[in-house]
């Protein structure tokens, strides 16, 4: 059963990026399985298939997360 939430596509970088986030790339889509960082304020990414990715500080890439509306986010002002 998946986690509760709803899933919303949203923009991420190497300082933004989580497990569980699914990415796109190269048409094909990928769950981050787990996270390394990387000189230079990279990350590279594992995913549940076995491959890896890796982010450069200024790669952004689009992404899905499961988001859970019910909890209170921060207010950024």
């Amino acid at each position: 059963m998946p986690p509760p939430g709803v899933t919303v596509a949203i923009e991420i970088d190497a300082a933004t990026v989580r497990r569980g986030d699914q990415v796109m790339i190269g048409g094909q889509a990928f769950t981050v399985h787990d996270l390394t960082a990387v000189q230079r304020g990279g990350k590279r990414l594992h995913f549940a298939t076995g491959e890896t990715f890796t982010m450069q500080r200024t790669t952004v890439l689009w992404a899905s997360r499961r988001v859970d509306p019910r909890l209170p986010r921060p207010r950024h002002w």
